[in-house]
């Protein structure tokens, strides 16, 4: 999701009607190449050495999983919508990715255990965010890492969720937890924001 008024409304949108157009956004499709760069430079430093198994919850159209597959990793993601699964299995085809529909707070993976599980923009939207990381935290292989992008939108009546709420919510499971400002980043949105934007990376074992 992005940082225009869209942000207020993520709970309850229609993400199959927005799909087509999600791209469009700077910081959704990466079609700009500085912004490009700017992310994959950051996803190599929050997710571990590849080849890894990265889980991309609320994958969307799949532009954060293809940095992923490009640096090595076998990639699988997660979106409640069907039609941002299929653009991104049409954007991610021939790599070593697979889409699944389904919901980020409870992703139909099974068994199967991750080296990371990335989540951008979603943590917020979820009526308990402390369960999710709970059980996120338990798809994790031991060394594991949670990459969580999130941040707090708009002026008048913000939303999202501040990095020291995620921080006391990551706290009972006893990681490691670093949080990195990205709102003074403007390559990574493609302009200068104003807004409370950052990544919090947990390690586990």
């Amino acid at each position: 999701m992005s940082g225009n008024s869209d942000e207020a409304t993520a709970p309850g949108a229609d993400w199959d009607a927005l799909a087509a157009s999600f791209d469009d956004e700077p910081d959704h499709g990466l079609r700009d190449a500085e912004v490009r760069r700017a992310w994959a430079a950051r996803l190599a430093s929050w997710l571990p050495a590849p080849p890894g198994d990265v889980l991309d919850l609320g994958c969307g159209t799949g532009s954060l999983s293809l940095l992923a597959a490009e640096q090595g990793h076998r990639v699988t993601g997660v979106d409640l919508s069907p039609a941002m699964v299929e653009l991104a299995r049409t954007k991610l085809a021939g790599r070593d990715a697979v889409f699944l529909t389904g919901d980020a707070a409870a992703p139909p993976v099974g068994e199967q255990r991750f080296d990371a599980v990335l989540v951008r923009h979603v943590l917020w939207t979820l009526p308990d965010p402390g369960r999710a990381l709970r059980h996120w935290r338990q798809l994790l292989r031991p060394g594991g890492r949670l990459v969580l992008v999130e941040g707090v939108w708009g002026s008048v009546s913000p939303v999202g969720i501040p990095a020291d709420r995620v921080t006391a919510l990551l706290g009972p499971l006893t990681g490691q937890a670093r949080v990195e400002r990205l709102s003074d980043d403007p390559s990574l949105w493609g302009r200068e924001v104003a807004d409370e934007r950052y990544a919090v990376v947990a390690t586990y074992g």
